[in-house]
């Protein structure tokens, strides 16, 4: 009599063990998202000088970054700019990184390692080419710049690929008419305003931090890219098609601009990874880049020009098939 009792309470314990088992199933069915599972591991994004957009762009990423995928540890990773960004990637030493289309297609055109594998995730915010010069300066047009002692950008970035397309249509050889100084936007400036440069180069979102900290210290002006020579710079078609014309609004530097809107030249820039990185991840890494636009933006402004609306237009690049995801699932 025990012994039966005692099968019934073991069969009863057992019952119950599976009642509560599958109640737990449902609660955590109903609690847990569907789908795949959170991303998680470690990225490498590749940015570029610390005082320029792509670093404090990247840095505000980060942040948005850590809070939408708490599994993921990111590493920030200084660079040149965008011809160092993009061999990074392409050669697996980083996952993401920013790179401006025209650096893009030259990669592509040139056929250098890895480029097959190149892919995109979002059009970001445009870079403004801005030629920057002492404000009692002679120079007024690209051609001015013969014989003077110029910042050209690092080997490895964006602005070294435009400043040396720029002076070549306006008739200058970037290697013996004048005197390049390969240096970036962290001492470019510092070397304007203690008269070791002429002028520098700059291609940046408006308003670059290191231009506007440099004209409210020492008096400045851009000089204007007119018309004619940014025809003659896209006359080359290639890589040079992705250049337009464009006008850097008056209060873009206030002081140094003194009200007047000047012309330049923009190219867009392109959040980019490989066919390497998993779709889950960059679904999601697309998702915080769109979703964090208004709180990076109030920090770095060119972020407040990342629109869902033109963020699938990444020519020279194809769509990573997780950004294609994140674009389908908020299709109205």
């Amino acid at each position: 009599m025990l012994h039966a009792l005692s099968r019934i309470g073991r069969r009863r314990t057992l019952q119950g063990g599976a009642v509560v088992a599958v109640v737990l199933g449902l609660l955590l069915w109903w609690v847990l998202p569907l789908g795949d599972p959170p991303p998680s591991g470690s990225l490498t994004f590749s940015t570029g000088v610390r005082s320029g957009v792509y670093h404090r762009y990247g840095e505000r990423l980060r942040g948005a970054l850590a809070k939408d995928l708490p599994m993921v540890s990111i590493r920030l990773q200084t660079s040149e700019g965008s011809q160092q960004n993009i061999e990074r990637v392409a050669t697996g030493k980083a996952d993401f990184t920013i790179a401006t289309t025209d650096a893009l297609a030259t990669y592509l055109r040139d056929g250098k390692a890895g480029a097959d594998r190149l892919r995109s995730c979002v059009r970001l915010y445009d870079d403004y080419i801005q030629l920057v010069v002492p404000q009692d300066s002679d120079v007024r047009t690209v051609s001015d710049l013969a014989g003077k002692r110029i910042g050209v950008g690092q080997k490895g970035s964006g602005v070294r690929l435009v400043a040396d397309r720029l002076m070549t249509a306006a008739g200058l050889d970037p290697t013996h008419d004048i005197t390049p100084v390969p240096a970036g936007i962290d001492t470019m400036p510092t070397q304007l305003q203690n008269g070791l440069l002429d002028a520098f180069f700059w291609s940046g979102g408006l308003p670059t931090t290191a231009v506007q900290e440099l004209s409210d210290r020492f008096p400045i002006k851009l000089v204007p890219l007119e018309a004619s020579l940014i025809k003659r710079l896209r006359a080359g078609g290639g890589p040079t098609r992705y250049y337009r014309s464009a006008v850097m609004p008056a209060d873009a530097y206030r002081s140094a601009q003194q009200g007047s809107a000047i012309t330049t030249v923009a190219v867009a820039n392109v959040l980019v990874t490989t066919d390497r990185t998993d779709p889950a991840m960059t679904e999601a890494f697309t998702r915080t880049v769109i979703d964090s636009r208004d709180r990076i933006g109030s920090e770095v402004h060119a972020a407040q020009l990342v629109d869902l609306r033109t963020a699938i237009y990444t020519d020279p690049l194809e769509l990573h098939d997780g950004a294609r995801r994140y674009y389908r699932s908020v299709k109205p």
